[in-house]
């Protein structure tokens, strides 16, 4: 006679099957705060190509110097790079810390994080599902916005070559891949924003407290990173390779400051998401 004590569920019940990516996908699109973040980005190109036309040429006030900020209206392709210069290091870590912070404590902050549970939902499903639709969201705002300043940029100053803040310049048939070098490279290292939103928003039930801190943390990661007296530990800071992507602007792309950014961001998400996911395991959901 056979010890093994049977399992009951529901006929048809497939615990894979539970919160499908495409239902959690349209909740989080027809949210308020989806459509807000979609229209900044939209906008944040025209807001600068208003702010040029009013100011003039920033050229002019660049002293000689060859920055992107001073290329911006060369091309499209300079515009849209200048507008991912100036958003990289606090615009676009607000749309991550949003997507991926609010996702779990929403559902706590609205009572309704215990009935998905009672679905039943398995708690790791319900985290795969909320984290994979973050990071998609995240990845679309990362897309939005270079598509929409490159469009822009195009119709502002003409489509042409993207003059290189190093000297020279690339084709306007090479700029577009180098783009998506940088846009591709700036997702990777907003991995550990993204990962430290989730993971306060597994132990929080307040949303902004998520997102707050994610972004409050991010912010004091950038202030390390400026501090000289650390030295060589600024390099395990994720704050310290924000940048890298400028070298896919050179006129010989460098991967090596990118591969280490992308390192040290990739390790610390996955240490984030692994403690989210074990503390979430264990956690009283009462909300």
């Amino acid at each position: 006679m056979s010890s093994a004590t049977p399992t009951a569920s529901a006929p048809g019940y497939l615990p894979r099957r539970t919160l499908p990516l495409r239902v959690e996908a349209l909740r989080q699109l027809r949210r308020r705060r989806t459509l807000v973040i979609a229209a900044v980005l939209v906008l944040l190109p025209f807001v600068l190509v208003a702010a040029f036309a009013i100011g003039g040429d920033p050229g002019s006030r660049s002293n000689g110097r060859i920055t992107l900020m001073a290329t911006a209206t060369a091309s499209g392709g300079n515009f849209a790079a200048t507008v991912l210069f100036v958003s990289a290091g606090f615009l676009l870590v607000v749309p991550v810390a949003l997507f991926c912070g609010d996702t779990v404590a929403s559902e706590a902050s609205w009572s309704s994080l215990r009935y998905l549970l009672a679905a039943p939902v398995p708690r790791a499903r319900l985290l795969l599902s909320k984290l994979t639709v973050g990071l998609v969201f995240s990845a679309a705002a990362m897309v939005l916005l270079p598509l929409v300043a490159l469009a822009v940029g195009t119709a502002a100053y003409g489509w042409g070559p993207l003059q290189l803040p190093a000297g020279g310049a690339l084709p306007a048939a090479d700029a577009v891949p180098r783009l998506a070098v940088v846009v591709g490279y700036l997702f990777v290292s907003q991995l550990v924003t993204a990962a430290l939103a989730f993971w306060l928003s597994t132990a929080t039930d307040a949303p902004l407290g998520a997102v707050g801190g994610a972004v409050g943390l991010t912010i004091v990661g950038n202030v390390l990173d400026q501090v000289t007296a650390l030295g060589g530990w600024r390099q395990a800071l994720p704050a310290h390779w924000q940048y890298a992507w400028a070298d896919a602007l050179a006129p010989r792309m460098e991967w090596s400051g990118m591969v280490q950014g992308s390192s040290v961001s990739v390790a610390y998400a996955l240490v984030l998401v692994a403690v989210a996911f074990r503390g979430f395991a264990r956690k009283d959901v009462v909300s």
